[in-house]
């Protein structure tokens, strides 16, 4: 679904939310920042407040005064894979900055604000195995939790021991199994003002150089696709199950495309023409269907517009259901 508008708050109130926002002891409030700094398509108008916090009683201070004046609120990573509206959000983006972590025997503790990559590499050099995989994967921990990232078969959610969430004003402690980890699924998909804190991440010993081996070689592959300076989020739809999909076209599906029980999106985006597909400012890439980009100064509504051409040629040419990965601030 497309990114819905809220109606603004009255002049005199917004004024009393930040100033009881800037009275919480170590909070940044930033106002009328556009979204586009913040996402990695690069994409976004202004959002009526950016609230960098740095631990969990700054955060219910802040949500506190978010619920007592009625002000929506989304909370952001790193927005590596989000698009937001361009006429921007008229609440309060909340970022988690939170970063410690800590690594004892096979077990990773760590805040949600910490990002990924640096648990990917400190746990290699532990030689602890469970995270090479998600080498390269941009954003914090919390958001790989959210929507459980994974590659080459493996998710974050395989070894998610518990997490720590807050939710609706309390603390508490999720074991994997409450998760409901799924294909980049999680229950937390499903309690958007859930806020996730912290995690604990159980490993497995390994040799850290195979690990480090094997990192290495995902990096040559992925870094290619996915460039640090291309804004872009990676595949901006999921593959899509095999025993989802209709007989019909599971029979056209060549076989060796189909892996851990998945099929590309690429595979059915590339029959429907996708590759170097222009709206605007917004591209397919040539060399990969399943690989969106803003050339320069794509818009969020020409996003959209191109996410939404390529779902419809390919309901129309399969009858299948494409589902984003991204996700959409609203």
């Amino acid at each position: 679904m497309s990114p819905t508008a809220k109606s603004e708050l009255h002049p005199a109130t917004a004024a009393e939310v930040t100033e009881a926002l800037r009275a919480v002891p170590d909070v940044e409030v930033l106002e009328n920042e556009p979204l586009a700094r913040y996402t990695r398509f690069g994409v976004g108008g202004p959002a009526r407040w950016i609230v960098n916090i740095p631990g969990v009683p700054a955060l219910q201070q802040v949500l506190s005064i978010l619920d007592r004046y009625g002000v929506p609120r989304f909370t952001l990573g790193s927005g590596t894979n989000v698009i937001a509206p361009d006429e921007g959000y008229p609440g309060a983006i909340l970022r988690y900055l939170a970063a410690r972590y800590s690594i004892r025997d096979v077990w990773l503790e760590a805040d949600a604000g910490v990002e990924l990559q640096r648990l990917v590499d400190a746990t290699i050099e532990q030689g602890l195995a469970g995270l090479e995989n998600l080498t390269g994967i941009p954003g914090t921990l919390g958001a790989a939790i959210y929507g459980n990232a994974g590659a080459y078969g493996r998710s974050i959610g395989d070894v998610v021991e518990k997490v720590r969430v807050l939710a609706a004003g309390q603390l508490r402690d999720m074991e994997q199994s409450e998760c409901a980890f799924a294909y980049r699924e999680s229950i937390f998909k499903q309690h958007r003002t859930w806020i996730i804190l912290w995690a604990c991440l159980r490993l497995t010993p390994g040799d850290r150089e195979a690990l480090r081996a094997r990192a290495d070689e995902i990096r040559r592959v992925r870094d290619p696709k996915y460039p640090s300076h291309m804004k872009c989020a990676g595949s901006i739809f999921k593959n899509l199950l095999v025993d989802s999909l209709p007989e019909v076209v599971r029979a056209q599906v060549p076989r060796e495309l189909i892996r851990e029980g998945k099929v590309p999106a690429a595979y059915f985006l590339e029959k429907v023409g996708a590759k170097g597909l222009q709206i605007g400012g917004m591209r397919v890439a040539d060399y990969h269907a399943n690989l969106i980009y803003n050339t320069s100064t794509g818009t969020a509504s020409e996003l959209i517009q191109l996410i939404t051409e390529l779902k419809t040629r390919v309901r129309e040419r399969f009858g299948v259901e494409l589902e984003e990965e991204v996700q959409y601030i609203h």
